[in-house]
């Protein structure tokens, strides 16, 4: 199968969604592992959950085993640019010419298990894709990103070294549940017996999570008592700070930007401080993995003129985050928001924390399919109700044009909002922008 037909299949199968009323789902996922030889627990795994945080979390733990020299497989969710990514080894996405070969092969299965259980989904097929990739190349050890939730999430099909679950925020409500406490015990669902669970959950979601490992003999960690964060000065595009455990100290430099990130770090070296003496990276190790970091997409920064920030805020979560990461990594500067959200996102929630910051809306839209944008005029209303200056352009590119025509030298361009804006506008930029004035 060439990776086109490969593409195109999978598009096919974009339309089978999550639903809390399908609890079967995890079965159809087992079933269809089953049939392909359970390749998901031939290499051990380390399992990640969370509201945000969980990829750049999970980036960094795999950061850190392939600086130790392990080949590291590395499974998040969603893709920037290219469904490739869902399958890393050691940082490389797999090849197009392999995925689709990895599919061809992957065909029987699959209609094996459609027989009894219907069509796998865009999203389990993705992810056996990534689990048959890993066994193919034998990798040492992988991490797994959770898509969605946890419980009924089809990674929870993994028998993992260590669990982690970064935080608990309102996402994915209709999936999910109606409240922190209900999203708290489903993502708490990946606890598995005599597993460690490391997690930088807060208030009642710590709670709940702390309870369910409990019940089920996890062993719980929570971030905030096991290790401290010292902040030191950084330089104007990174972030220097360290992490003292009870077991090490960990001087880190980051080449990302946000202050979330220092507890995303902290969350991965606890994590990767419970792993067992074979696959614990060292502390170099650690130090070494970090400094070379790339999180695209993430709080991503390219100091041009104007200066233009990526980042996917897509839940309210999310939004706050980059929010105080704005504020502080550009004091004193405005901004001009590039924005477009998913019809099934919370809006109003996402946008009100970006309101706070000086600075402008033009709000856009994307193409995708399987997903609906929210009407750009239906968010610029939500702005303009807030007292914010917005404006309406449809057309995504004309909309990044626009702002950085009107940008003044001290405004900082920031595309933010889902995921398909965010990477779409930034492959435009690194070959229509970024590209040229490399040259």
């Amino acid at each position: 199968m060439t990776f086109e037909s490969a593409r195109s299949y999978l598009l096919g199968t974009i339309n089978e969604t999550a639903s809390r009323h399908n609890p079967g789902r995890l079965t159809r996922m087992k079933a269809l592992l089953a049939h392909l030889g359970d390749p998901h627990l031939t290499y051990p795994t380390i399992h990640v959950g969370g509201t945000s945080g969980k990829g750049s979390t999970s980036t960094m733990i795999a950061a850190a085993l392939s600086a130790a020299g392990k080949r590291t497989g590395l499974h998040t969710k969603p893709h920037l640019m290219s469904i490739t990514e869902r399958a890393r080894i050691d940082g490389i996405a797999i090849p197009e010419p392999v995925f689709g070969d990895v599919l061809g092969e992957m065909m029987h299965a699959i209609e094996e298990t459609t027989a009894e259980f219907g069509r796998p989904s865009y999203y389990e097929t993705l992810l056996a894709v990534a689990f048959v990739y890993f066994a193919r190349r034998e990798v040492d050890v992988a991490v797994i990103e959770v898509g969605i939730g946890g419980t009924l999430d089809g990674t929870n099909l993994v028998a993992p070294e260590v669990c982690v679950i970064t935080n608990v925020g309102l996402d994915h409500m209709d999936v999910l549940g109606d409240t922190v406490e209900e999203i708290a015990a489903d993502k708490a669902g990946i606890a598995k017996p005599g597993v460690p669970l490391v997690s930088d959950a807060s208030g009642n979601a710590r709670r709940i999570i702390e309870e369910r490992c409990a019940r089920e003999g996890a062993p719980f960690f929570s971030v905030t008592a096991c290790a401290s964060i010292d902040r030191l000065p950084s330089e104007p595009y990174g972030q220097t700070f360290t992490v003292t455990t009870q077991a090490d100290r960990y001087d880190l430099v980051l080449p990302v930007l946000g202050g979330f990130q220092q507890r995303n770090a902290a969350t991965a070296i606890v994590a990767l401080e419970r792993l067992n003496d074979a696959l614990r990276p060292s502390r170099e190790a650690i130090e070494r993995g970090f400094a070379h970091l790339q999180i695209p997409g993430r709080m991503e920064f390219f100091p041009s003129h104007p200066s233009v920030v990526f980042d996917v805020a897509h839940n309210p979560d999310k939004s706050a985050s980059l929010a105080d990461a704005l504020a502080e990594t550009f004091a004193q500067r405005r901004f001009t928001f590039v924005v477009s959200i998913g019809v099934t996102k919370d809006a109003p929630a996402i946008l009100r924390p970006l309101f706070a910051l000086p600075g402008n809306f033009i709000f856009t839209t994307f193409e995708a399919t399987g997903f609906t944008p929210e009407r750009p005029d239906k968010l610029a209303n939500i702005a303009t109700n807030a007292g914010v200056s917005a404006r309406v352009i449809a057309d995504p590119v004309e909309a990044l044009a626009v702002a950085r025509r009107q940008a003044t030298e001290s405004t900082v361009v920031v595309v933010t909002g889902s995921t398909f804006v965010a990477g779409a506008l930034r492959a435009w930029w690194l070959e229509n922008v970024f590209a040229r004035s490399n040259r």
